[in-house]
């Protein structure tokens, strides 16, 4: 028999890591990539003795620059690629990539980005395809990722063909998708299927490089996957009978989570709805190949709304908020079964058990010893602190949907009564955005046996460096940038005293 718990350990020691996504790493281009600041992040790491990087998806996204909401649940974002490792290899020349534009060094300026790189890029992936197409290595990863890597390039073609409005807006013969359209694009347009397909084995190549780097430093990464693929993606038009769609292919139904003290309309998160019965007939093919690709890059994965495994806040399509939604049980225990039923599958999990639902999940996620997550913000005043003494959790002084820690701590005094005052933490310098340390402290001399700590609270920002605020589109999501600076010793010296103190390693 399987020892669940065992398999899906995520450490056998106390420790810890660092929250940061790829685009918020300084860089010379204007957006964080796989080049050398991934490895000097990496090193950084290792010398603070936290054995975690987690990052956020590395999908392509599709709308609002959101890795939440990608064209692809397999493809990768090309911006994420690095042009100094293009260089070294001299698959770009320094005149191809020519002058580089003042970009803001605090966010990523997305559209200005795109508008540079993406045709160096191209340039770089005609290069390679005129002078190493042939190589044993990218032929090698175009067939060992064919179900689907050609779906994406037909997708991303017709995309383009049809001016890039959605597939169900497309003409019929796009819309329906079969192996003789993709195979007639992918002969017809063969040059640019095969740059798709080339940046795609850059940003794999290169991925491997750093991965190979950090497990020599011993550093693991936490990557994320979305219970939910967005409708506009290769995955809902290349397997359309696995959502519940109607025969023209629109949504019958939409994602979303019912009214709470926070929304009294509920929230439409507006994704396809899976079609379970269609899953399981399949033994979960579909989600197993999606997991076992993302495996591929990380050595964990943490299940955004995880709670969907256990059931899920079904809206039809035409209702206008979340509040007359209904939920539906789902196959989840099923699914991980089959993920997680045979030795041949390593696969360490995270759920993201937060929200509704919550208590139907942790019935699945502890049969398969799979921790939960706590978030240190939503607790710290709410239960005399029972949380802290939980071994079997994630504990986050706060994730990418929250404020830093240092720009809720001084929320929280501003806001606070006389009354409720004397219960918060009194720093002498909070203006000078010392309370993150006391709550890395905090979180740090928890039970927990992992604690994630986004990079914004080490280096002690404070509401400027926000990443996301869920629920809204504002141009300032996911924008956030680390400077060069603040990879800074100190940190590195102040941290190693808190993971002593700790007893972590």
């Amino acid at each position: 028999m399987i020892s669940y718990r065992k398999q899906n350990q995520i450490s056998t020691t106390r420790s810890s890591g660092i929250l940061l996504h790829i685009t918020s790493l300084p860089s010379s281009y204007g957006i964080g990539d796989l080049g050398h600041f991934s490895r000097r992040f990496i090193d950084f790491l290792s010398e603070m003795n936290q054995k975690f990087w987690q990052i956020l998806p590395t999908n392509d996204p599709e709308n609002f620059n959101s890795p939440y909401d990608a064209n692809s649940a397999f493809a990768q974002n090309p911006l994420l690629i690095s042009l100094d490792l293009l260089l070294e290899e001299n698959i770009l020349s320094k005149r191809e990539v020519g002058k580089i534009p003042n970009f803001s060094k605090k966010s990523v300026e997305f559209e200005k980005v795109k508008e540079w790189k993406y045709p160096i890029l191209d340039k770089a992936a005609s290069n390679f395809y005129y002078d190493k197409a042939e190589s044993t290595k990218y032929k090698r990863f175009c067939i060992q990722n064919s179900f689907w890597l050609d779906d994406y390039a037909a997708f991303k073609i017709i995309k383009k063909l049809q001016g890039n409005s959605s597939w169900k807006d497309w003409k019929t013969n796009y819309r329906q998708h079969n192996k003789e359209l993709v195979q007639s694009i992918i002969a017809e347009y063969e040059l640019e299927v095969h740059k798709i397909k080339i940046l795609q084995y850059f940003f794999y190549k290169q991925w491997q490089g750093i991965k190979v780097y950090a497990k020599k430093r011993n550093v693991e990464f936490i990557g994320d996957i979305p219970i939910y693929v967005s409708y506009n993606s290769a995955d809902v038009w290349s397997n359309s009978k696995l959502f519940k769609l109607n025969q023209n292919g629109s949504m019958k139904f939409q994602s979303g989570c019912p009214p709470d003290h926070f929304s009294s309309r509920g929230q439409l998160w507006g994704h396809p709805i899976y079609d379970w019965e269609l899953h399981l007939r399949s033994n979960f093919l579909w989600c197993e190949s999606r997991l076992k690709y993302a495996m591929k890059f990380v050595d964990i994965v943490r299940i955004d709304h995880f709670n969907g495994f256990a059931k899920y806040w079904e809206v039809p399509i035409r209702n206008k908020t979340a509040r007359k939604g209904k939920w539906v049980y789902s196959p989840g225990e099923q699914l991980l079964m089959q993920i997680m039923g045979t030795k041949k599958n390593s696969v360490k999990i995270i759920a993201e058990d937060l929200g509704a639902a919550a208590k139907d999940a942790e019935k699945i996620r502890k049969k398969f010893g799979i921790p939960g997550m706590t978030i240190l913000q939503y607790e710290y005043f709410n239960n005399d602190r029972t949380f802290l003494e939980v071994e079997e959790t994630v504990l986050y002084t706060g994730t990418h949907d929250n404020d830093t820690i240092v720009g809720w701590y001084l929320d929280l005094v501003k806001k606070s009564s006389k009354k409720d005052i004397n219960l918060i933490p009194n720093f002498n310098d909070s203006l000078n955005k010392e309370s993150n340390w006391f709550f890395m402290d905090v979180a740090l001399k928890s039970r927990a046996r992992t604690v994630i700590i986004p990079f914004q609270d080490l280096i002690g920002l404070g509401t400027e460096g926000r990443m996301n605020i869920p629920g809204t589109t504002d141009v300032k999501n996911w924008t956030w940038r680390a400077s060069d600076r603040d990879l800074d010793r100190k940190f590195i010296s102040r941290m190693n005293t808190l993971m002593k103190n700790s007893k972590r390693k």
